[in-house]
């Protein structure tokens, strides 16, 4: 029987890997700018990390994480996302005491058991950040200005920053009786899926992408109208500041995130080009989560980003920059100048050159025919003529040049061909 993938999973190939490390060498070299450090989590962890963390009354726990039990009778999920393990690695560690905020970032896959669509698997790779240590708006503004530099150094347009209060854990239940006796007068209206949240989870409402329930929910009353002296005034500042470095937003009092612990900051990057599904990064605070996890009190601000959507968006406009073709291709013609063309290969590798070879001695055009393929700077040719010479022909495989070059002196020629370029 032949095996394939599962569905809902990808193999990221050879030939498009490149992508990845590209967007994901972004992210190394400005995340640092802002003092953020990468840590590296399990992929799996105690089910009740994400249950106690994300809400029961959620999708992901109800319906979409890789949940099983482990040899030793432990219930064991596949981490649906980031955060979860973030604050148990800060609580574990005790990680309480920084100089300054705590700031780490992620990359890596995560699991939930859905429909796969378009940009969306079973197992999807995200970036995360995590700001931990301080309630400042400016920690809000400064992680979200962060990604839009980055979004901008990938060369991404046609993106749109939307940002909302989710008030704080102190205003909300007010705010949820309100929201509640509103969707009570539109039950009959309302999908499956919002009427069974109506009492466990009403913000979901204006989640949902039922065309029916988002024209009903535009009409309930939005809780940027009911924030508490405390939460309208970090918004306030957290707006004055996006317009302090002009960065583009607009107010989207609908958004809320599908995760239970957030408060306060919400934001939302979306593109415009995706159709009803969006949204390519979300993020917020979240203040209360740590001390839920048994950790001390400690605010924090975060996004999460989905690598293959945002692979699929990222324009790559000069993709000879970011694939890494060979250096060398060298061609041995001939049963003796295997050894010699083995031990050059060798020592320009040791010279931090990119060297790819034919392992077999075939012919002059066939071995050509495969450097080609390779799209290799440039041929190596080592025949007996060259052998008995000491010299040997490196062709730069973009203009047809032909030079005759000792062996030692191979790596300076390479690179001053690479200068005249």
């Amino acid at each position: 029987m032949k095996i394939q993938s599962i569905r809902g999973v990808k193999d990221i190939l050879p030939d498009e890997i490149w992508k990845w490390q590209h967007i994901e060498s972004v992210a190394h070299n400005i995340f640092p700018r802002y003092g953020f450090k990468e840590i590296r989590l399990p992929i799996f962890e105690n089910t009740q990390l994400f249950s106690r963390s994300i809400g029961e009354a959620t999708d992901i726990v109800e319906k979409e994480m890789y949940t099983f039990n482990d040899r030793g009778g432990d219930s064991i999920t596949l981490r649906p996302e980031g955060t979860a393990s973030v604050v148990r690695a800060y609580v574990e560690h005790k990680m309480y005491n920084p100089p300054a905020v705590l700031k780490m970032f992620y990359i890596g896959p995560m699991f939930r058991y859905e429909r796969p669509q378009a940009g969306r698997l079973r197992q999807f790779n995200q970036i995360g950040v995590e700001a931990m240590g301080s309630p400042s708006p400016i920690v809000d503004v400064e992680v979200m200005t962060m990604l839009m530099e980055f979004f901008r150094e990938l060369d991404l347009d046609n993106i749109k920053l939307s940002i909302n209060s989710l008030g704080s854990h102190e205003c909300r239940p007010r705010y949820r009786e309100i929201l509640q006796a509103a969707i009570a007068t539109h039950l009959d209206q309302l999908c499956a899926n919002c009427k069974e949240r109506h009492q466990r989870n009403p913000l979901r409402v204006f989640d949902c992408k039922t065309e029916q329930c988002s024209k009903i929910a535009a009409g309930f009353p939005k809780l940027i109208d009911h924030l508490d002296a405390a939460s309208a005034n970090h918004f306030s500042e957290v707006r004055a500041l996006l317009d302090a470095t002009s960065t583009p937003y607009s107010v989207d009092p609908k958004l809320v995130r599908g995760l239970d612990y957030y408060n306060r900051t919400a934001f939302e990057v979306t593109a415009k080009n995706l159709g009803a599904q969006n949204a390519i990064c979300g993020g917020g605070r979240y203040d209360t989560l740590v001390a839920e996890l048994d950790g001390p009190p400690t605010p924090c601000f975060g996004f999460a980003l989905g690598l293959e959507r945002l692979v699929s968006l990222t324009p790559f406009r000069d993709t000879k920059n970011f694939q890494k073709h060979p250096d060398v291709f060298v061609i041995c013609l001939g049963e003796k100048t295997k050894t010699i063309g083995f031990q050059i290969a060798h020592e320009l590798r040791l010279k931090g050159f990119r060297v790819e070879r034919d392992y077999e001695t075939g012919s002059m055009k066939s071995q050509m025919r495969k450097a080609n393929k390779t799209q290799s700077q440039f041929c190596l040719i080592i025949g007996d003529d060259e052998i008995r010479s000491g010299k040997f022909v490196l062709k730069n495989m973009a203009t047809g040049e032909q030079t005759e070059c000792p062996a030692e002196k191979l790596a300076s020629e390479i690179l001053s061909h690479r200068h005249r370029e």
